[in-house]
């Protein structure tokens, strides 16, 4: 017997969205696996959860959260939090020069270096994510994720070859994208991106107006003016119309 579309013990079934308790639950099991550890976190309500470890606790906190059920991977990368000393790619090339902006601005859950490692698990089966932060030691390294995700793999390699973190532990950190050569790391706020010095970002480019009309009920008159006979065709009715 087939079920009809209206059955309402098929929609009691469906999984209730994550509530903000399941989310203070998910920062309880982390705090007492990681202690103090566990630097700071950040609570959107019904929204998401930011959580910062310390560098020593990046392994301990992914083996904590793939305890509590989240075992899907994401992504992993990195933030270079320091303003770019060569300004913004949208900055009009044309204004006066300003002092460039030297202040440095972490996201959620804050922070205490320039670069931060970021990753993103999720739990499938409840249907909550959490973003794991930690600062980056002056070192540059960070241990490796990829015997908790093995995915973790080709992000990490992307990380050192972008921003120049080291992963503890990585079996092969060659680059993706760049000639082994390549001398720098392009996504470091202070790498001259040099054609954006040269050739301004596209989307400061003037736009060319719409057109304007000296005299806004011309089109208007015009239609008029074929109605009222002024085309080919006759207007229906006329004498025209009945001699034919």
């Amino acid at each position: 017997m087939v079920a009809p579309l209206s059955d309402t013990e098929t929609q009691d079934e469906a999984p209730a969205l994550p509530g903000d308790g399941l989310r203070e639950g998910i920062v309880d099991a982390l705090r007492a696996d990681l202690g103090e550890h566990l630097i700071d976190t950040h609570l959107m309500p019904q929204d998401d959860l930011w959580v910062r470890v310390s560098a020593d606790a990046w392994i301990l906190a992914g083996q904590s959260l793939k305890a509590q059920g989240f075992d899907y991977f994401c992504f992993l990368s990195a933030m270079d939090w320091m303003p770019s000393p060569y300004g913004k790619g949208e900055d009009d090339p044309d204004a006066e020069p300003t002092e460039p902006d030297t202040e440095i601005r972490h996201g959620y859950a804050g922070g205490e270096s320039r670069f931060q490692l970021i990753a993103r698990l999720t739990d499938v089966h409840r249907h909550v994510g959490v973003t794991l932060k930690s600062d980056v030691p002056d070192s540059m390294s960070m241990p490796t994720w990829i015997p908790l995700f093995a995915g973790a793999n080709w992000h990490e390699r992307e990380a050192h070859e972008m921003f120049g973190i080291g992963f503890d532990g990585h079996p092969d950190l060659r680059n993706l994208y760049l000639p082994g050569e390549f001398e720098g790391f392009p996504l470091r706020k202070d790498f001259p991106l040099l054609s954006r010095m040269v050739k301004p970002w596209p989307g400061i480019v003037d736009v060319e107006p719409m057109p304007e009309f000296d005299d806004p009920e011309a089109p208007a008159d015009d239609a008029a003016a074929v109605g009222a006979g002024g085309g080919d065709e006759a207007p229906a009715g006329s004498d025209e119309e009945s001699t034919t």
